[in-house]
This record gives structure tokens, C-alpha cells and sequence, in this order.
């Protein structure tokens, strides 16, 4: 039996009513996606051990909600800006043409509207409830990637990577600076297992994506010196890495549980870079480039963990004696 013209007007209203929350969803993941959420999770992420790391035990509690909030915002202002300046290129690659500012989902001025309100909002909130050292090390991380990176470095030379890591290195050290307002010789030690990770981790997505580099006239490191030299530079850098994740231990400031763990990181990597660099396929630079990305994470897991270890035995020893 059909409905009734009431029923099926109520209907009607019900999907009419609907629409425009669907819309406002549908817009809501645009702009999330205009933040590279994959890239800013981990950001956060290392920014938060940071925090943990410079505390001896617990943290003050409004410095870490807003210190957390205010740099994934400036790391989300970023991303959105990059994505703003590198519209043209990103058109021209398989990897970013889904993109919302490709697609032409999210326009170019909203993007700038949405990125230039974080950004501020993400100062705002650091410079009044975190520290001006934290706001002024952030800002100078932001430009430095939005702008310095994107629109110079990356198009004038083959080390845009190496030079730019600089910026992407710093958020261990802006949850430093968060917590206890200045920077220390740990916190520097984070930001260079970082700074060291990024061209490796990069070079391997640039292997297998060097036709689409080319394609668009980004000067990557495989476009402008061919594979094999990448390759190399990959395991050289993939070294130098190992011995720098072995000094926080070498430093005491971490113990044996991270020095257990990193040690099989660090060989999962020399596994991977020297495989790379012996016999290449596509297939085993995304391979690399996947296991990077789980191995920056682990490590700082592992930081974190081994850190939090070393106080409970610390706090136990000193409750016994």
C-alpha cells in the first residue's frame, strides 16, 4: 500500500532538513583534510613526549592542554598554507591531486581564511597561557615550513629537505619550551633524531614518485641526481641516525628499556636502507617509507615509556631507602 501525500511530504522535509548537515560534514572533513591530519598527528605526537620528557614527573595541566593545542593548531595552519602555495604543483601529482584545494572542494580564499585563523588563534593561545618562547619558537617553525620551505627551498635545490627539516624537527622542542619555558641540550637531542629521520623517510617517497616530482619541475634529490646517488644517501643518513638515537642513552637521558627497543628499530631501518640501496624496486621504497613513518613514532613511544620506567624504579628506590 503507497504512503499517504502527508507521510510522504513528512519524508520529503526529513531529507530536506538533512542535506544541509550532510553538507556541513562533508565541509568539516575538507578542512581537516586541508590540515594533512596523517602529517599533524605525528607532530603533535613528538611535541607531547617532549612535554613528558622535560618534566620529572607530572605535568601542569593547563601549560600541556593549551601548549598541545596551540602547536597541532599552528602545525595544522601549516599544512594548509603549504597546500595553499603548492595548489599548482599538487595539481600535477597523482599523490595530492585528491587533495581539497585540487578538487576545488574547499576554495583558495577560504583556505586562507580558515589557515590564517588557526594561525592566530594558535599564538594567541601560546603567547597567553603557554610562554612567549614557546609562541616565537612556533611562529618561526610555522614560517619556516609554510613559506621559507614551500615557496624557496623546495624549488631552488635538492637539499630543500635536508635544510627545511629544520622546521618539521622542531615540535620536541616547543614541548619543551611549553612546559619549562626554556630550551635544553635534551630537547635538542630530539629535535636532531628528527632532523636526521626526514631525509631518509622523504628520499624514499621522492624514489618512487620521481617521475611525478619531475613531471611538475620539483627539484627532488632522485630528479636532480638520479636514484643510485639517493639510494646511498638514504643509508649514510639511515647511519648517522642509528648512532644519534643511541646517545639518549649515552646521555642518561634514558635507560636500557629504550636502548632494548631502538636498537631493533635502528635495525629495521639499516635493514630496509641497505636492501634499498643493494636491489631498488618501487615496491621497497614504499616499504621504507611506511616503516619511517612507524619507526619515528615507536621511538618516541619508547622515550616515553622507558621515561616513566626510570621514575616509578627511581620513586620505588627512594621509598625503600
Amino acid at each position: 500500500m503507497g504512503k499517504s501525500e502527508s507521510a510522504m511530504r513528512r519524508d520529503n522535509s526529513a531529507v530536506a532538513a538533512a542535506a544541509p548537515r550532510r553538507h556541513l560534514r562533508a565541509l568539516a572533513r575538507e578542512y581537516y583534510e586541508l590540515t594533512k591530519p596523517r602529517v599533524v598527528s605525528l607532530i603533535v605526537f613528538t611535541a607531547v613526549v617532549g612535554m613528558f620528557l622535560s618534566a620529572p614527573s607530572g605535568l601542569p595541566l593547563v601549560p600541556f592542554l593549551l601548549g598541545t593545542l596551540g602547536i597541532a593548531l599552528a602545525s595544522a595552519s601549516a599544512a594548509a598554507i603549504n597546500q595553499i602555495l603548492d595548489l599548482r604543483f599538487d595539481i600535477g601529482m597523482i599523490r595530492t591531486s585528491r587533495r581539497p584545494l585540487p578538487i576545488g572542494s574547499v576554495s583558495t580564499r577560504a583556505a586562507l581564511l580558515f589557515a590564517l585563523i588557526i594561525g592566530v588563534a594558535s599564538m594567541v593561545i601560546l603567547t597567553l597561557w603557554v610562554n612567549t618562547l614557546t609562541a616565537v619558537l612556533t611562529f618561526i617553525s610555522l614560517i619556516g615550513y609554510s613559506i621559507i620551505y614551500t615557496v624557496f627551498l623546495k624549488h631552488a635545490t635538492p637539499q630543500n629537505i635536508v635544510i627545511g627539516g629544520a622546521a618539521g624537527a622542531a615540535p620536541p622542542v616547543l614541548g619543551w619550551t611549553a612546559i619549562t619555558g626554556h630550551v635544553a641540550p635534551d630537547a635538542l637531542l630530539l629535535f636532531l633524531i628528527i632532523f636526521l629521520w626526514t631525509p631518509p623517510h622523504f628520499w624514499a617517497l621522492a624514489l618512487y614518485r620521481e617521475k611525478e616530482y619531475a613531471k611538475v619541475g620539483i627539484p627532488m634529490l632522485p630528479v636532480t641526481h638520479g636514484r643510485e646517488f639517493t639510494q646511498l644517501q638514504i643509508l649514510l643518513y639511515a647511519i648517522l641516525l642509528v648512532a644519534v638515537t643511541i646517545m639518549p642513552f649515552a646521555t642518561h637521558m634514558s635507560g636500557w628499556l629504550y636502548l632494548l627497543g631502538v636498537v631493533i628499530l635502528d635495525a629495521g631501518f639499516l635493514y630496509y636502507a641497505v636492501r634499498l640501496y643493494r636491489n631498488y624496486s618501487d615496491e621497497l621504497a614504499r616499504k621504507t617509507f611506511r616503516y619511517s613513518i612507524n619507526y619515528l613514532a615507536a621511538l618516541f613511544a619508547l622515550l616515553l615509556v622507558d621515561h616513566y620506567s626510570l621514575f616509578i624504579r627511581e620513586a620505588l628506590q627512594s621509598a625503600l631507602y
